[in-house]
């Protein structure tokens, strides 16, 4: 695809729509003192900057409607979901962590440390989004299975948070290892969907000609993987978890596989 003035433009007001938003979240939580309420919204900082781009093209491509609809149906779900486990909840331990770091004033710098640094993540991650919905390229093959893959990874996403809020929410299972359902052959089949979500969109994009959008995913990969997600979580679970050490031994960390006897 080639990319013009126009692209540009309408990428440049998603931006400023995000950041918008994220300004919003900044100003809710400088009187809760919690700035963990970023994560509930995290998902629009991706889908309203891919949103505002399509709506400010010209003429939209055939995959803009699939596109924003399946990552609108993420978006929804994902907030809800962790709206929902966090409300009544304190500040999560990882921005507590960030906050001690940062004083003092760190209410000021979170604007720029966490809700802007989200804000220009959740339009990267949205690229493919973007230029797929911007493309007037005729479907491809690839373009199917790139929506199937997405479709997959948000409904694997979906069961697997289910089954761990389901886990946690008996009480005769606490302080014990969730190793049923996906969490059989995954440590983290959440994020695994996760991830199978954006490189699916990626398939998209490139089926449109935007092959060079690849940075999305692998940007969610390295982030799901290394910085936020199964690193940071596994750092001390196993002092926290009666039989981790036994669960990683006998299960994959993140693509789901056969248990090891």
């Amino acid at each position: 695809m080639t990319l013009d003035t126009t692209f540009f433009g309408a990428a440049a007001l998603g931006l400023a729509a995000g950041a918008a938003l994220a300004f919003l979240v900044w100003l809710a939580s400088l009187p809760l003192r919690d700035v963990s309420i970023v994560d509930s919204v995290w998902s629009f900082l991706v889908w309203l900057p891919a949103a505002v781009t399509a709506a400010e093209l010209p003429h939209a491509g055939p995959r803009a409607l699939p596109l924003l609809l399946l990552t609108l149906v993420w978006a929804l779900r994902l907030s809800v979901h962790i709206a929902v486990r966090q409300h009544g909840q304190p500040e999560d331990r990882r921005y507590q962590a960030i906050r001690a770091r940062n004083q003092p004033h760190f209410e000021w710098k979170s604007l720029f440390l966490v809700f802007g640094l989200q804000a220009l993540l959740g339009w990267i991650v949205a690229a493919p989004v973007m230029a797929g919905a911007a493309s007037a390229a005729p479907w491809r093959e690839l373009d199917l299975v790139g929506l199937a893959l997405m479709a997959f990874g948000l409904a694997f996403e979906a069961v697997a948070d289910a089954q761990l809020a389901h886990f946690k929410a008996d009480p005769t299972q606490r302080g014990r290892v969730l190793d049923t359902g996906l969490w059989r052959y995954s440590r983290h089949p959440n994020y695994f969907g996760e991830c199978c979500m954006w490189w699916g969109a990626w398939l998209v994009g490139a089926a449109a000609g935007a092959w060079w959008t690849i940075f999305s995913p692998l940007l969610m990969t390295v982030l799901l993987l290394k910085v936020s997600g199964v690193a940071l979580l596994e750092k001390d679970i196993g002092r926290r978890r009666q039989g981790y050490a036994e669960y990683v031994r006998r299960t994959n960390a993140f693509v789901p596989g056969r248990p090891r006897p």
